[in-house]
């Protein structure tokens, strides 16, 4: 039996899973296209709205709509409609993403701590000022519900690692002496159980994929769903190795052709990691865990 044919549904990541910067991941599109399954993107980029990550997967080859691609900046919204009455005013700091989601859901965005916001929602956007943060703090500390759609410390670039919307948040959070009374993105849940209720799937019945332990697969752990960790992007075998428990995945691979293989395949290096994480969780504290990485997982690391 096919991976896919344990599950009902599928939740991807897209950077470091579908694509790397433009070009897309090495047989991505391909196994996407036909595993059979529907799809939605997950990603906690904020700033882009749906419809631009739907051009770019349309460029790469897949058949996709936007209403496919879910952005922390729409999981955001989602959970602001059980907090705050749809109408309300909220201050939205971020890319065009941020205000377009709160849109979506019948809120009105505002841009100044002046217009008494019900709400702040706080995401990246390349153009975010330091008066913006400013009028996010001014918001918070006037009583405003403050949501932040991630709180990724860093963002890829080309020319290597910016600050990303988690430095931003920090930001706010010294001058107002605490951190957001909720976060949407990735590792904490709503995303994904907003990517549930699109899909109209149990959670259970999901595999949730990524490249990234501390978000992608802590979130998919979150929201109760199996995972399946790819290297093709930010970590590698060594890394799940040492993953907390939280962060440990169902399923390990090279790279999405896992969709199509046989499950017995790839059993083994899965096997292999629940005996090494076994031992790490059995070990007394301080005693030296280095042991030799077994074959099967070695060869993942090649």
């Amino acid at each position: 039996m096919r991976l896919v044919d344990r599950y009902d549904a599928l939740i991807v990541d897209l950077d470091g899973v579908v694509y790397r910067g433009d070009p897309a991941v090495p047989h991505a599109v391909e196994e996407l296209s036909t595993a059979g399954l529907p799809v939605q993107f997950a990603t906690n980029n904020a700033s882009r709205p749906p419809s631009e990550v739907g051009d770019h997967l349309r460029r790469l080859g897949l058949a996709v709509d936007d209403t496919s691609v879910a952005t922390s900046s729409q999981a955001a919204a989602w959970v602001l409609t059980r907090h705050v009455a749809v109408g309300a005013r909220v201050l939205a700091i971020g890319g065009p993403g941020v205000s377009d989601a709160l849109r979506e859901q019948g809120f009105v965005p505002v841009t100044s701590a002046a217009d008494q916001p019900a709400a702040v929602v706080q995401g990246y956007g390349p153009a975010v000022t330091a008066d913006d943060l400013a009028q996010a703090a001014y918001a918070v500390q006037g009583g405003a519900l403050w949501l932040a759609t991630n709180t990724d410390h860093t963002l890829p670039t080309a020319a290597g690692f910016a600050p990303g919307n988690g430095a931003l948040v920090l930001a706010v959070g010294a001058a107002v002496g605490r951190g957001p009374e909720l976060v949407a993105g990735k590792p904490d849940e709503p995303l994904y159980l907003l990517c549930a209720e699109r899909l109209g799937v149990d959670p259970s019945r999901i595999l949730a994929i990524g490249d990234r332990l501390e978000t992608d697969i802590e979130g998919a752990t979150a929201a109760g769903m199996d995972s399946l960790l790819v290297l093709t992007g930010v970590h590698g075998v060594r890394d799940a190795l040492t993953a907390r428990r939280a962060a440990r995945p169902t399923w390990i691979a090279a790279d999405l052709r896992a969709l199509s293989a046989d499950e017995r395949d790839l059993e083994p290096a899965a096997k292999a990691l629940r005996e090494e994480w076994a031992v790490r969780d059995d070990a007394p504290a301080g005693a030296d865990i280095s042991r030799a990485m077994p074959p099967v997982l070695a060869s993942l690391s090649d």
